[in-house]
Protein backbone atom coordinates (compact mmCIF):
# COMPACT_ATOMS: atom_id res chain seq x y z
CA UNK A 1 0.00 0.00 0.00
CA UNK A 2 1.41 3.20 -0.90
CA UNK A 3 1.50 6.62 1.59
CA UNK A 4 -1.20 8.90 0.40
CA UNK A 5 -0.26 13.01 1.17
CA UNK A 6 -2.45 15.21 2.99
CA UNK A 7 -4.01 16.58 -0.81
CA UNK A 8 -4.78 12.74 -0.85
CA UNK A 9 -2.36 11.96 -3.96
CA UNK A 10 -0.58 8.85 -3.86
CA UNK A 11 3.39 9.10 -3.38
CA UNK A 12 5.70 7.39 -5.51
CA UNK A 13 8.76 6.29 -5.55
CA UNK A 14 10.78 6.24 -8.36
CA UNK A 15 14.76 6.06 -8.37
CA UNK A 16 16.50 9.02 -9.84
CA UNK A 17 17.34 7.20 -13.46
CA UNK A 18 13.50 6.32 -13.57
CA UNK A 19 14.12 2.84 -13.26
CA UNK A 20 12.04 0.34 -11.06
CA UNK A 21 12.66 -2.76 -9.13
CA UNK A 22 14.37 -4.33 -6.63
CA UNK A 23 18.40 -3.39 -5.43
CA UNK A 24 21.03 -5.86 -5.62
CA UNK A 25 20.82 -6.12 -1.50
CA UNK A 26 17.22 -6.39 -1.51
CA UNK A 27 17.96 -9.54 -3.53
CA UNK A 28 20.84 -11.07 -2.06
CA UNK A 29 18.57 -10.43 1.82
CA UNK A 30 15.45 -12.44 0.05
CA UNK A 31 18.23 -15.21 -1.18
CA UNK A 32 19.81 -15.58 2.01
CA UNK A 33 16.52 -16.23 3.87
CA UNK A 34 15.26 -18.53 1.66
CA UNK A 35 18.60 -20.54 1.75
CA UNK A 36 18.23 -20.14 5.79
CA UNK A 37 14.66 -21.59 5.35
CA UNK A 38 15.46 -24.64 3.06
CA UNK A 39 18.59 -25.50 4.94
CA UNK A 40 16.26 -26.10 7.62
CA UNK A 41 13.02 -28.03 5.79
CA UNK A 42 15.65 -30.44 4.56
CA UNK A 43 17.43 -31.10 7.61
CA UNK A 44 13.84 -31.79 8.85
CA UNK A 45 12.89 -33.74 6.41
CA UNK A 46 15.49 -36.35 5.98
CA UNK A 47 15.18 -36.62 10.00
CA UNK A 48 11.51 -37.72 9.06
CA UNK A 49 12.41 -40.04 6.40
CA UNK A 50 14.98 -41.64 8.90
CA UNK A 51 12.04 -41.64 11.54
CA UNK A 52 9.60 -43.34 9.04
CA UNK A 53 12.39 -45.51 8.39
CA UNK A 54 12.86 -47.01 12.04
CA UNK A 55 9.29 -46.87 12.06
CA UNK A 56 9.08 -49.66 9.55
CA UNK A 57 11.88 -51.44 10.98
CA UNK A 58 10.16 -51.92 14.19
CA UNK A 59 7.09 -53.06 13.02
CA UNK A 60 8.64 -55.63 10.00
CA UNK A 61 10.83 -56.99 13.66
CA UNK A 62 7.58 -57.28 15.50
CA UNK A 63 5.75 -59.05 13.01
CA UNK A 64 8.27 -61.72 11.97
CA UNK A 65 8.40 -62.02 15.98
CA UNK A 66 4.86 -63.06 16.29
CA UNK A 67 5.31 -64.98 13.06
CA UNK A 68 7.76 -67.10 14.77
CA UNK A 69 5.95 -67.33 18.07
CA UNK A 70 2.78 -68.42 16.80
CA UNK A 71 4.76 -70.73 14.19
CA UNK A 72 6.23 -72.27 17.23
CA UNK A 73 2.77 -72.30 19.11
CA UNK A 74 1.08 -74.17 16.09
CA UNK A 75 3.83 -76.74 15.14
CA UNK A 76 5.41 -77.19 18.52
CA UNK A 77 8.63 -76.41 16.72
CA UNK A 78 10.80 -73.42 15.58
CA UNK A 79 11.15 -72.25 11.77
CA UNK A 80 13.85 -73.66 9.97
CA UNK A 81 13.95 -70.08 8.73
CA UNK A 82 12.00 -66.89 7.38
CA UNK A 83 11.23 -68.57 4.05
CA UNK A 84 9.47 -71.63 6.15
CA UNK A 85 7.18 -68.90 7.39
CA UNK A 86 6.21 -67.54 3.62
CA UNK A 87 5.80 -70.78 2.56
CA UNK A 88 3.53 -71.64 5.70
CA UNK A 89 1.23 -68.70 5.36
CA UNK A 90 2.54 -67.21 8.47
CA UNK A 91 3.53 -63.73 6.60
CA UNK A 92 2.86 -62.34 3.23
CA UNK A 93 6.50 -62.52 2.57
CA UNK A 94 9.80 -61.50 3.87
CA UNK A 95 9.89 -57.96 4.32
CA UNK A 96 12.52 -55.69 3.12
CA UNK A 97 14.72 -54.35 5.81
CA UNK A 98 14.04 -50.11 5.51
CA UNK A 99 17.71 -50.17 6.25
CA UNK A 100 19.60 -52.12 3.89
CA UNK A 101 16.95 -51.80 1.47
CA UNK A 102 17.34 -55.91 0.55
CA UNK A 103 15.57 -59.05 2.35
CA UNK A 104 18.40 -60.78 2.47
CA UNK A 105 20.04 -59.07 5.37
CA UNK A 106 18.05 -60.30 8.08
CA UNK A 107 19.80 -61.81 11.11
CA UNK A 108 18.02 -64.77 12.47
CA UNK A 109 18.87 -66.33 16.03
CA UNK A 110 18.76 -70.39 16.43
CA UNK A 111 16.84 -71.20 19.38
CA UNK A 112 18.63 -72.65 22.41
CA UNK A 113 17.91 -75.83 23.16
CA UNK A 114 17.19 -77.06 26.82
CA UNK A 115 15.64 -79.55 29.12
CA UNK A 116 12.76 -76.73 28.73
CA UNK A 117 12.04 -76.68 25.42
CA UNK A 118 9.27 -78.77 23.86
CA UNK A 119 11.01 -78.41 20.52
CA UNK A 120 12.29 -81.50 18.88
CA UNK A 121 14.25 -79.85 15.94
CA UNK A 122 16.52 -76.85 16.50
CA UNK A 123 15.42 -73.85 14.27
CA UNK A 124 15.21 -69.76 14.51
CA UNK A 125 13.47 -68.16 17.88
CA UNK A 126 14.35 -64.56 16.90
CA UNK A 127 15.16 -62.38 14.11
CA UNK A 128 17.38 -58.80 13.90
CA UNK A 129 18.26 -56.36 11.54
CA UNK A 130 21.40 -56.48 9.72
CA UNK A 131 22.14 -52.90 9.35
CA UNK A 132 24.87 -51.51 10.85
CA UNK A 133 24.84 -47.73 12.45
CA UNK A 134 22.26 -46.57 15.49
CA UNK A 135 18.76 -45.39 15.22
CA UNK A 136 18.02 -41.91 16.61
CA UNK A 137 17.44 -43.19 20.02
CA UNK A 138 21.69 -44.45 20.01
CA UNK A 139 21.06 -47.93 20.18
CA UNK A 140 22.34 -50.44 17.29
CA UNK A 141 19.55 -51.26 14.60
CA UNK A 142 21.49 -55.05 15.23
CA UNK A 143 20.08 -54.66 18.87
CA UNK A 144 16.04 -53.85 18.34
Amino acid sequence: MEPITRTGRKVRHHRPDGSRGFTLLELLVVIGIIGIVSTIAVGQYQRSILKAREAVLKEDLYIMRQAINHYFADKQEWPPDLQALVEESYIHAIPVDPMTHSSDTWITETASSDDRDIATSPGIADVRSGAGGYGMDGTSYGEW
